[in-house]
């Protein structure tokens, strides 16, 4: 992970919107094109960490099925916490048939094992020939935990064999990445999001969900156990939905426990109404040296294009706290998490990285120039 001695720096979460020139992710020259579109994009709006957009894959955690085997079960009934509170948006949000891409996804129902190398490998050949330039390059890759969340096993005997058996399978495409230079991005919404689903008919107490989580980092560390944490980013969210998002579980609940994992860098959710708050947590909670936080100064689920001094004004909290040369700008979650759901407009998307790339340089601006003024 770069940082900056002089600067706060830029990214995102991930996914971006896939481009229209897209017609099919199978075509590997119209791949490998949309891949220098989006990297290109990025550049312009200021972007200094950038990646591939995840344009090759269907979602940023059930692309694995067509990588790993043990994915032919039925897909899981997912009850979710708190859904007879706002009964109509329950019904219309996951009712909704364009909903069956997150919701109707196949469960495990074999030995997982990681079965064609050749994705993994024009990923990072289409990113890494597009990319040059940049001032780093990232990729994303499902967690162990992610893969759970969206595609629970009806094969193996626990959740912790489980969890054991996609980190070993998934260490092939961890260390792929990272032999290529790249810095892997793990996605882990489940380490915040899973507590808004019931789990074996009833809801998980508070101590019970930080021994999952636990659990959950626990496979995490397994899996990337031969990269150097340097190399390592970490994205947890609350699920990239705009809703009520009322019985989140509190950051201050497991952030203990996240930044006590191997990534040297942690994403998070910082910008919508539900999360902006807790930038206040970091007045308590010491981040460990090389650490980095990546906060949201975006919201990734309205098309509203955030005011450049809003974006900074989020920065200079953060980087108030913890130190400017450990914070970098980022979004609160993918643009397109799922490639067939864009909520945000693809242009207002780059819209709205520009207005981060200026916003960090003025929070840049302020914090350096503060930092030089005599006191």
């Amino acid at each position: 992970m770069k940082t900056s001695t002089d600067r706060i720096l830029t990214t995102h979460t991930g996914s971006l919107p896939r481009p229209a020139s897209l017609a099919d992710r199978h075509d590997a020259a119209a791949v490998r094109a949309a891949v220098g579109e989006v990297v290109a994009r990025q550049a312009a709006a200021g972007v200094d960490i950038v990646n591939d957009g995840e344009v090759s894959k269907p979602s940023y955690a059930t692309y694995v099925t067509e990588r790993l085997s043990g994915f032919g079960g039925e897909p899981a009934v997912v009850t979710r916490r708190g859904a007879d509170q706002f009964p109509e948006f329950t019904r219309r949000t996951w009712g909704d048939p364009a909903m069956a891409v997150v919701t109707g996804n196949p469960t495990c129902d074999g030995p997982v094992a990681y079965a064609d190398t050749s994705l993994v490998a024009a990923d990072i050949a289409n990113l890494r020939a597009s990319s040059a330039g940049a001032t780093e390059v990232f990729m994303s890759a499902a967690s162990p935990g992610v893969i759970d969340m969206f595609m629970p096993s009806r094969y193996h005997a626990s959740a912790e064999e489980y969890l054991f058996a996609l980190a070993d399978a998934m260490k092939t495409e961890y260390d792929a990445i990272a032999a290529a230079g790249l810095v892997l991005q793990l996605d882990c919404p489940d380490l915040a999001a899973r507590w808004g689903r019931v789990t074996a008919g009833r809801e998980l107490t508070l101590p019970e969900f930080r021994r999952d989580v636990s659990l959950r980092l626990d496979a995490l560390n397994h899996a990337t156990r031969d990269i150097p944490p340097e190399q390592l980013r970490l994205h947890l969210c609350w699920g990239n939905y705009e809703g009520p998002h009322n019985l989140d579980i509190p950051l201050a609940d497991i952030i203990d426990l996240v930044l006590a994992a191997r990534p040297s860098a942690v994403s998070f959710e910082a910008a919508n109404p539900r999360h902006e708050h807790e930038w206040k947590l970091f007045e308590d909670v010491r981040v460990p040296d090389g650490k980095v936080l990546i906060p949201g100064v975006l919201d990734s689920t309205t098309n509203y294009i955030e005011h450049p001094e809003l974006v900074a004004q989020r920065l200079v909290r953060y980087a108030r706290l913890v130190g400017r040369e450990n914070v970098i700008a980022g979004s609160d979650c993918g643009f397109a998490t799922f490639a067939s759901l864009t909520p945000v407009d693809p242009d207002i998307t780059y819209a709205k990285l520009a207005a981060m790339a200026e916003g960090a340089a003025i929070a840049s601006r302020e914090l350096w120039a503060a930092a030089a003024s005599p006191s």
